[in-house]
């Protein structure tokens, strides 16, 4: 049952962006911070995330949906997602950034 809901959901998804659907919500990484560092989406509402480093390599992950990705300067990573539950989950930098690096998280907030 739990993989026929994730294959709806993928397809639902890929209609959506089809459609132009995607919400799409730009961020910043840098020592020791993401701006916005909360970030309120809707469940089944796809989100793309327009990630960009002001200063140098950062991480991105999300594991409560199995997400992560490198973030460079100058350049915009995307990370797309179709939350599927409601909740609260954090994000953080993986990547070793200097000192104050474990403070560097935010949270990721699901709303029906």
């Amino acid at each position: 049952m739990r993989t026929t809901l994730r294959i709806v959901t993928i397809i639902l998804m890929l209609a959506s962006h089809a459609r132009g659907d995607e919400r799409v919500i730009h961020m910043t990484a840098r020592k020791f911070s993401y701006e916005p560092s909360e970030i309120t989406v809707k469940k089944d509402v796809p989100v793309v995330l327009e990630i960009t480093s002001l200063d140098r390599d950062h991480g991105f992950r999300l594991d409560a949906f199995g997400l992560r990705a490198d973030v460079k300067p100058g350049q915009v990573t995307r990370v797309r997602l179709v939350p599927d539950r409601v909740g609260r989950f954090e994000f953080a930098c993986d990547v070793f950034c200097g000192t104050g690096h474990e403070e560097m998280s935010g949270e990721l907030v699901v709303v029906e």
